[in-house]
C-alpha cells in the first residue's frame, strides 16, 4: 500500500475576518486577538527588548535633544561677554546638530548673529577709543564712590573735604588729592587700650590730644610746610560707637577756615638722610619754645624755671648731634654756623635757668631770647631743600 499524499494547505479565504481560536486547516496559527475598540495599535519598528542599548519604548516616538554650544552661543551672544566665543559656538553647534539630529539650531543662528554683531562693535569701539572712553568713565565713577566714607576708614596720608565743620566730618567725607584745596589731612591713628568700659569724653579728648601731637610732629617733621591756620584735630569714638566695638582715634592736621593745598607729610619716608637728621636735632627747640608757661616768673617762678631748664638742655642736645653728622655739600657751613649761635644761645639760657629769684629771671630774660636765633638755621634748612621760611606770625619768640 502506498504512502498516502501530504494533503495540500487550503489557501483561507478572501476578504472577511478570520476565525478564531485554535489550528486552521492547513497549519495556519491563529492571530491574536483584537485590542478593544479605543485601544492605541502599538507604533514604531521592533528596537530589541525593553532595556536594551538604543532599544525605543513601545508606543514613544525618540526623544530630541537640544545641543548644548547652540545654548553657550545664544547666552554669550545675548550677555556681550567674550563675542567671538559666542560665534566660534555657533558655528561648531551647526554641524552637530545635523550630525546628531538635535534640536537648537535656531539657537545656534541667534548666537552666530548676535556674537557678530557684538565682535563688529567691539573691534569699532576699540578703533575709535569709544570703549576707552566707557571705561575711564566707569572708573572714574568708582572713584567718586569709592571716595565717599567716613573720617573713621581713612588711611594715613589721604586729604579729605566735607560739607560741615570739622567735629561733624565722622560720617560724610570726600578723598580728594592733596594738590587740591582740601580740609585736612590724616597724619595717622591709634587704638585706645586699657578700659574696660566707657571711659568718658574727657578722658578720651585728653588721651587724644597727647598722642595725635605726637603722631601730628613725626608725620609733618617739617614744620615750617605747615600752614599758619592748620592745627592738630582728632576723631575719637562715640559712646555709640564704643558699644559697637570703635576703639580707634583718627588724627589730622585741618583747617577749620580756609582750605588748605598740598601735603603736609614731611616724614622718613618723604625726607632725605640729611634732612630728617636737622629737623630732629632742630625741632625740639622750637617744640619746648613754645611750650613756655602762661604765668610769667612773679606768678610762678617754679615753672618758669623748670621750663628754661628744658629748653637749654634741647639746645645743647640740638648743638652736640649737628656736630656728630656729616653734612653733604653747600649744607656744611651754614649748619656750622647755626652751631656757634646754639653755643651762644646755651650761654645765656644758663643763666635764665639759674635764676635765683623772678628778679634776676627778668634780668636774664631778654638776653637769653636775643640770643636764640629765630630761624632756626634758615640758610642751613635752603642747602638741605628744607622750608626756609616760617609761616607768618610764627618764631620761636612767638610767645614770649
Amino acid at each position: 500500500m502506498e504512502p498516502s499524499q501530504p494533503t495540500p494547505p487550503v489557501p483561507p479565504p478572501a476578504g472577511g475576518p478570520q476565525p478564531i481560536g485554535g489550528p486552521q486547516p492547513g497549519g495556519w496559527a491563529a492571530p491574536g486577538p483584537y485590542t478593544s475598540p479605543g485601544m492605541p495599535y502599538a507604533a514604531g519598528p521592533y528596537s530589541g527588548p525593553p532595556g536594551a542599548p538604543g532599544a525605543v519604548p513601545y508606543g514613544q516616538p525618540p526623544r530630541r535633544t537640544t545641543n548644548g554650544l547652540a545654548i553657550g552661543s545664544l547666552v554669550t551672544g545675548i550677555v556681550c561677554c567674550l563675542p567671538p566665543l559666542g560665534l566660534v559656538l555657533g558655528l561648531v553647534a551647526l554641524p552637530q546638530i545635523r550630525k546628531r539630529d538635535q534640536d537648537g539650531k535656531g539657537l545656534a543662528i541667534a548666537g552666530i548673529v548676535l556674537s557678530a554683531v557684538s565682535s563688529l562693535l567691539l573691534v569699532v569701539g576699540l578703533a575709535t577709543g569709544g570703549i576707552s572712553s566707557a571705561w575711564h568713565g566707569f572708573e572714574k565713577g568708582m572713584d567718586e564712590a569709592s571716595r565717599a566714607r567716613s573720617t573713621f576708614s581713612l588711611r594715613t596720608g589721604q586729604c579729605f573735604s566735607g560739607d560741615g565743620k570739622l567735629e561733624d566730618y565722622t560720617t560724610d567725607v570726600t578723598v580728594v588729592d592733596c594738590a587740591r584745596p582740601h580740609d585736612g589731612e590724616v597724619t595717622g591713628d591709634f587704638k585706645v587700650t586699657g578700659f574696660d568700659k566707657w571711659p568718658g569724653d574727657d578722658a578720651l579728648d585728653e588721651l587724644a590730644g597727647s598722642r595725635c601731637e605726637t603722631i601730628n610732629v613725626a608725620y609733618a617733621m617739617d614744620t615750617w610746610a605747615v600752614p599758619k591756620d592748620v592745627s592738630v584735630y582728632y576723631y575719637m569714638p562715640s559712646r555709640e560707637s564704643w558699644r559697637a566695638g570703635d576703639r580707634v582715634v583718627t588724627c589730622v592736621y585741618a583747617s577749620e577756615g580756609k582750605k588748605f593745598s598740598g601735603s603736609v607729610r614731611s616724614d622718613k619716608t618723604t625726607l632725605t638722610v640729611d634732612q630728617a637728621f636737622f629737623l630732629i636735632a632742630v625741632n625740639p627747640i622750637e617744640t619746648t619754645a613754645y611750650e613756655e608757661p602762661e604765668d610769667d616768673p612773679d606768678e610762678d617762678f617754679a615753672s618758669n624755671k623748670e621750663w628754661a631748664g628744658e629748653l637749654l638742655i634741647v639746645i645743647d642736645t640740638a648743638r652736640s648731634d649737628l656736630g656728630r653728622h656729616t653734612w653733604p655739600g653747600e649744607s656744611a657751613a651754614p649748619v656750622a654756623a647755626l652751631r656757634k649761635e646754639l653755643d651762644a644761645a646755651s650761654k645765656q639760657w644758663a643763666k635764665l635757668a639759674g635764676a635765683p629769684d623772678a628778679d634776676a629771671y627778668w634780668d636774664a630774660y631778654d638776653a637769653a631770647w636775643d640770643a636764640l636765633p629765630e630761624d632756626l638755621g634758615a640758610e642751613a634748612r635752603t642747602a638741605l631743600g628744607l622750608t626756609d621760611t616760617l609761616p607768618e606770625g610764627e618764631g620761636t619768640q612767638a610767645s614770649a
